[in-house]
């Protein structure tokens, strides 16, 4: 039976004959292939000795007694617990350097690795950075194969990827890699904190080549044979592949390798400030005529971005002479720029342009802000929806609230302006129309004289407060 005549027309359409597509991932698996290798990844955990006797009753303190116990009883030896994990990983360099996932090798205390011809090797991790969840290892072997690293910048959605790896690991009593094809589903995707928790999951490629357990660390491969990304996630409801897979892009790979064979730490820029998105509300209120920008929320006390000259509701428009456009855009500008650099930032300022310097700090180096005062109870009436309190130890422990400063929205009436805006109880308001609240009294004297839609900060960040007649009577 031959092949369906619009499919074909597609493929040639597309620059390449089905024969010639065919040659192409047969190519691929034969060559980068034979660069993807298996890892175990042991981990032994030692539970200390215990007494296994009790004797309490006469004599229980006599040193020869015990001595007798202690002999023909004695102790239960230290027991030891082997976990194992596997994983795949990709051979960049002739010298026995593979690059693989962070997680994979997390807490080794032994590897091993096995090459797509069956020789194994013992791996020893040579550097990690668990922020971008990639780690290289290294094996001394003669006659390594070696994959080629492409560019991750020049990808396409629709394009043509192989993913190589070894599934489920030894189970299919195999080295050689499985191979799966696919197309670039997406690109830029970012996995929320639920998946990523403390990695960089923000900038991936996602695939609809097949990717199992056991596939982590291993690579996403173009037509040429050359690695595009580093295979590291799977989105499903059942433990396999549903067609929804993530790889690092390679580029970001490249960045970081040569630190992580010299076995360095990887650090990352930070300013000290948390930031948001500029929605259409936001823009109206700023004046703004287009969304562009991120803006500013919250500025830690003594970061770069606090000596730079950083205030709560600028809008940051370009950093490092490059356009502003998401707060992704920004965390990838920051977190890659050298430990150090003094970086050119202009921001929007109560509608005029601002020209700031900030110096770059180091990600993980964040102080901590002080303690909120206990401030005495007092109930602010309820305004727009929501009624407010001081934060108190008490109010403080019933909302799990920490360092923070304003007043705490204790309830929410539905339908009012408050819900509509999102505002939940537990958020603290620590700004109105750019004015601080440091508690029921500075927030009763503000809320007095605002006509008209109001900027709230709260701990999220920022809302606009919509003036609504029948809901927000004060």
């Amino acid at each position: 039976m031959g092949v369906a005549p619009g499919y074909a027309v597609q493929a040639q359409g597309a620059g390449m004959s089905l024969a010639a597509m065919d040659e192409a991932t047969v190519s691929v698996a034969e060559t980068t292939g034979k660069a993807v290798v298996s890892i175990s990844a042991e981990h032994v955990t030692r539970v200390p000795a215990v007494q296994r006797y009790y004797y309490n009753g006469p004599g229980g303190n006599d040193e020869a007694l015990r001595s007798f116990l202690d002999q023909y009883f004695g102790q239960m030896p230290e027991r030891e617990f082997r976990q194992s994990g596997l994983g795949s990983g990709v051979i960049i360099d002739a010298r026995g350097y593979i690059l693989t996932n962070q997680h994979v090798v997390e807490n080794a205390d032994k590897l091993t690795v096995i090459l797509s011809d069956g020789r194994q090797f013992a791996g020893e991790v040579k550097g990690a950075d668990p922020r971008s969840d990639l780690a290289v290892i290294k094996i001394d072997a003669p006659k390594l194969p070696v994959a080629t690293l492409g560019d991750s910048d020049n990808i396409k959605i629709g394009q043509w990827v192989v993913a190589i790896g070894n599934p489920f690991g030894f189970a299919m009593q195999n080295p050689e890699p499985t191979v799966t094809v696919g197309v670039v589903s997406a690109l830029h995707r970012t996995l929320g904190n639920a998946l990523s928790r403390d990695k960089d999951y923000n900038d991936l490629i996602q695939t609809d080549a097949a990717i199992n357990p056991g596939n982590s660390g291993g690579p996403l491969v173009d037509l040429k044979g050359d690695v595009i990304g580093i295979n590291v996630a799977i989105f499903s409801t059942t433990g396999g592949s549903q067609g929804i897979g993530f790889a690092i892009p390679v580029n970001s790979a490249k960045r970081i390798i040569s630190r992580l064979i010299e076995g360095k730490k990887i650090s990352y820029g930070w300013i000290g400030v948390s930031v948001q998105e500029v929605t259409d509300d936001l823009a109206e209120y700023f004046g703004l005529t287009s969304k562009g920008g991120v803006l500013i929320a919250h500025v830690l006390p003594g970061s770069p971005g606090d000596k730079g000259g950083f205030k709560e509701g600028d809008i940051i428009t370009s950093f490092d002479n490059q356009a502003v456009e998401s707060v992704k855009a920004l965390l990838q500008m920051v977190g890659r720029s050298d430990i150090g650099k003094k970086v050119p930032v202009v921001a929007l300022r109560d509608k005029k342009t601002v020209n700031l310097t900030i110096e770059i700090g180091v990600r993980g180096q964040e102080e901590e802000a002080d303690a909120a005062g206990n401030a005495p109870v007092e109930a602010a009436a309820a305004w727009r929806g929501m009624r407010v309190e001081d934060l108190t130890p008490d109010i403080m422990r019933r909302f799990n609230l920490k360092d923070e400063r304003g007043v705490v929205v204790v309830a929410v009436e539905p339908g009012s302006p408050a819900d509509l805006a999102g505002i939940t109880p537990g958020d603290v308001v620590g700004q109105i129309n750019r004015l601080p609240v440091t508690g029921s009294a500075d927030y009763k004297k503000i809320i007095g004289n605002i006509r008209g839609d109001a900027l709230l900060g709260v701990s999220r960040g920022y809302v606009i407060l919509k003036e609504n007649s029948e809901k927000s009577k004060q």
